[in-house]
């Protein structure tokens, strides 16, 4: 079991480049080459197997010239033609990835690295760990605590300590490190002589490249003549190496999501490449990874499935169910959007095999006659809201949202698989319904691609023949109760997670379904107002620089840029391109503005509002729905490792907050009329578990004085009072404390404070010695990991280290850091949680004008009527504080504003 990434960025150009090279140059019986073609299947199959992402992307090399050759015309000329059998293999093989579901990159005029690069920092900024398959030594660069590199051919992963082991340094000094070098493949001017140990001692000892030339006259020997020789290129070498992080993208990590894949496509290649193995994983025979379920959950010999047109049918199944102590319930819709879904069938199984589907709408050309959907919808709601009536499903919120919209207040939810397999194990696999079948059960089950085709030609679910769709939905019932019969066995062997699965997370699920259909008021007018006033901003920003450069230019154009730079206004030179010019590249542009020069942050800022604009203010109106006027998120309680909740469509976590352009879209989230935004925040609740789990006297002593917990850190490990301890001695130790937290090393802390990684040794030493317990507990928790492969919360729910054990020290290392800060990030996902559940069974029994609207990080928002603020506050302030009972006091933020923004 790998540790989980949910998103996996695929280096595919590299990939086909050494599996060409490496592997034997094969043929089909055409004659056509399939050896590199294949090679990469393979690896790709692997790595999904091995790490099932939530999230992949796999990223090509377009064709043609990029931004590198603007900067240096002989980038890369030192490369060969591509063989023909190479350039042969491209199309088919990105053909066969599109089949396989998997989201396809080729973006013009960037190279994959920097659209990988761009994606991963984008995730990371989400705090959503990345891990990156490629062979591709410039990658390092991308390193960081949320982005892992795995090299498949080889087997072997590097996070930061990896990198620093393979490279003498970290990641952070990367592009310093191969600057100096250069690249003979991509023809990268480095100086002469420097290899690998030199570039890592001379950034060692100078600092980074900066640091290499200022001090350039002090290196003795040939190579440092080369180095004095070479001065004037470096700067090139620099930009050429760096990874650009915000290339202009139409889509973020999040719409990466993988689809079913066209069976029948990847047959037909398949056959044509004449790769049994590939075709194995088509048949069940011979695929890799699969894990036979229980003897309780196997198939039947034979399934009894029943499509209900009549009455008389009809009444015989409502019987059977009446009659079962469990049924198993799935719905049929035309639309994923639970706000629009329209009921097309229902779909029950009362034991395995046993399994009936109910069509009440389908409408295509010659369908059938079939049961009205109100009087089958009448029959059924009594069963349907009946709390004693056990019912089991897979992700059964999104059938309780579309019920709600035909009257049916859904009730008896006892189980649910999606959430039993993530409870039992939540990095094993993802959870959705085919991979749980496929995992526990050993069922390939009908992907819907299957019977309603792909793309803009795909059928809703109403026009389906009902021959097929018969099949389709009782076996989804069918399937869930077999699926159920398997897994809840496992969890009640384990006291601690059946608990953390009966309560919290099955009561969880009609609250997040009764939250999602509540929504979010967004003022369109106020967001049209700000995209409007960013457009004008944008413009304004393209008028001063034409007044600051004293004409009209081509903001995107260097060589405009350069000519009004250094030519009209005079401003320094920072570096050259390789024909002597001035460069313009964003690293000159930032340090250009952070000099103080008026252009360069004028252009700096265009960029910036510009993007701003495409990707919040103007996207997010398209979001409102129609009907309500609100925006309608997805909340996930299956996807983030360590309990935490995520929501999509839109992402409500990522709503930008540290520019004052930010925040202000927060102010677009209104209340009702008459209603005010009430949003309450635990404070500092990580660091609250920190001294809880750790029992360090030092922590539990200031957070139950009520002490600024940073200003305590600085003073206990500076050894001041606390009221001597400056602002900045402050942030240094808010970044120490946050750090541990996340297994940031001292060279990460170094990088962040802006200090050498000696003094930042020292801050992490000096902290450990003044809060002993915090090393211990480490010391404990990594010990503990070892042994028993994972970790828990305070409330049970665990976390598998696949990679505890492992032989590779990077991998090791990277395991340990999680098991430190998972049990602290779970435990605060864990007690959100059952603040939820509190407060909402207040809301539930009381019915007081309070609804709970949002869940975003450690933070609930609310709608509260203005007459009943002063009571709702002190209740949702006494729900969160009383939803754990830690050795230190939780304690919640609560603020009331007209919008959320306001409300902080």
């Amino acid at each position: 079991m790998a540790k989980q990434y949910p998103l996996i960025l695929v280096d595919a150009s590299g990939y086909l480049f050494r599996a060409y090279h490496a592997l034997p140059k094969l043929t089909n019986s055409k004659g056509e080459p399939t050896g590199a073609l294949v090679g990469v299947l393979n690896m790709l199959r692997k790595l999904i197997e091995e790490h099932r992402p939530e999230y992949i992307g796999v990223v090509f090399d377009a064709s043609g010239k990029s931004f590198r050759n603007d900067l240096y015309a002989d980038y890369k000329a030192n490369r060969p033609e591509m063989p023909d059998d190479l350039r042969q293999q491209i199309q088919p093989l990105q053909d066969i990835i599109k089949a396989m579901g998997l989201p396809l990159l080729v973006v013009p005029e960037v190279e994959a690295d920097d659209v990988i690069g761009t994606l991963a920092t984008q995730a990371a900024e989400q705090g959503m760990a990345t891990l990156i398959s490629t062979g591709d030594k410039d990658m390092a660069q991308l390193v960081d605590a949320h982005v892992t590199l795995v090299n498949t051919m080889s087997d072997t992963l590097l996070d930061p300590v990896g990198v620093k082991e393979k490279f003498g340094v970290p990641p952070e000094r990367i592009v310093d490190y191969l600057s100096l070098m250069g690249d003979s493949v991509d023809n990268i001017p480095g100086v002469p002589k420097c290899g690998p140990k030199t570039a890592a001692k001379w950034i060692h000892e100078h600092g980074d490249l900066d640091g290499v030339i200022a001090n350039a006259e002090s290196i003795k020997g040939k190579v440092g003549e080369n180095l004095r020789a070479m001065l004037d290129q470096l700067p090139l070498s620099r930009a050429l190496t760096t990874i650009k992080r915000d290339v202009a993208l139409d889509l973020t990590p999040t719409d990466l999501k993988p689809a079913s894949a066209d069976v029948e496509t990847l047959r037909t290649w398949y056959q044509r490449i004449e790769s049994r193995r590939l075709l194995g994983t088509l048949e069940g025979g011979t695929a890799e990874g699969s894990a036979p379920g229980g003897t309780d959950a196997a198939a039947p010999a034979q399934t009894a499935y029943d499509l209900v047109l009549t009455q008389d049918a009809f009444d015989l199944w409502v019987a059977r169910i009446e009659a079962a102590e469990l049924f198993a319930f799935d719905t049929e819709t035309t639309d994923l959007d639970y706000m629009r879904a329209e009921l097309v069938g229902l779909s029950f199984a009362i034991e395995p095999g046993a399994a009936a589907y109910v069509p009440v709408a389908h409408s295509y050309p010659g369908a059938p006659d079939q049961l009205d959907r109100d009087q089958v919808l009448a029959r059924l709601k009594p069963l349907l809201e009946d709390p004693d009536k056990a019912k089991v499903g897979q992700n059964l919120k999104y059938d309780m949202s579309v019920l709600a919209r035909y009257g049916i207040a859904m009730r008896g939810v006892d189980h649910d698989t999606m959430l039993e397999s993530y409870v039992l194990d939540s990095t094993a696999t993802r959870h959705d319904m085919d991979s749980l079948a496929k995992r526990y059960l050993d069922h390939d089950t009908v992907h819907f691609e299957d019977i309603a085709g792909k793309g803009v030609k795909q059928l809703t679910f109403d026009q389906i023949a009902l021959d097929q769709a018969g099949h389709y939905a009782a076996e989804d019932a069918d399937v869930t109760l077999r699926l159920h019969r398997h897994l809840w066995p496992k969890l009640e062997a384990t006291p601690s997670l059946a608990g953390l699965y009966q309560g919290i997370e099955i009561p969880l699920v009609g609250i997040l379904s009764r939250m999602e259909r509540t929504g979010v008021r967004i003022d369109s007018d106020q967001l049209a107002q700000q995209s409007q006033e960013l457009a004008e901003r944008i413009l304004e920003l393209e008028t001063q620089a034409y007044v600051v450069a004293g004409r009209r230019f081509n903001m995107g154009s260097p060589k405009q840029i350069g000519a009004i730079f250094f030519e009209e206004l005079g401003l320094p030179v920072i570096a050259k391109t390789p024909k002597g010019a001035p460069s313009t590249s964003e690293d000159v542009l930032e340090q250009l503005a952070a000099q103080g020069h008026d252009l360069p942050e004028i252009i700096l800022k265009y960029r910036g509002l510009s993007k701003l604009k495409s990707t919040y203010t103007d996207k997010l109106r398209q979001m409102i729905n129609p009907e309500t006027g609100r925006v309608h998120t997805s909340y996930h309680q299956a996807v983030a490792a360590t309990g935490r909740l995520s929501s999509s469509d839109p992402n409500l976590q990522n709503i930008p907050i540290r520019t004052e352009e930010g925040r202000r879209i927060r102010r677009a989230f209104v209340a009702e009329p008459g209603y005010r935004v009430v949003a309450a925040d635990y404070s500092q609740i990580e660091l609250r578990i920190m001294a809880h789990l750790s029992g360090d006297q030092r922590l539990l002593d200031a957070f139950a004085s009520g002490q600024d917990i940073h200003r305590a850190t600085a003073a206990e490990i500076l050894g001041l009072p606390p009221e001597e301890v400056s602002s900045e001695q402050r942030r240094s130790a808010k970044a120490i404390n946050f750090g541990l937290i996340y297994g940031m090393s001292a060279f990460g802390l170094a990088r962040q404070l802006g200090i050498a990684r000696g003094e930042a040794q020292e801050y992490v030493d000096r902290y450990f010695h003044r809060y002993p317990g915090v090393k211990d507990f480490m010391e404990r928790t990594r010990a503990q990991a070892h042994d028993d492969k994972y970790v828990e919360t305070l409330f049970g729910r665990r976390l598998y280290l696949a990679d505890i054990n492992h032989s590779n020290q990077g991998r090791r290392a990277a395991a340990e850091r999680t098991a430190i800060n998972a049990p602290m990030q779970g435990t605060a996902a864990d007690i959100i949680k059952r603040a939820m559940i509190a407060v909402d069974q207040w809301l539930q029994s009381e019915n007081p004008p309070v609804r709970m609207i949002m869940q975003v990080h450690d933070e609930l928002v609310f709608e509260v009527a203005e007459d009943a603020l002063e009571d709702a506050s002190a209740r949702i302030r006494n729900a969160m504080e009383g939803a754990a009972e830690l050795a230190v006091p939780l304690l919640v933020d609560i603020g009331v504003g007209e919008n959320w923004d306001a409300a902080h």
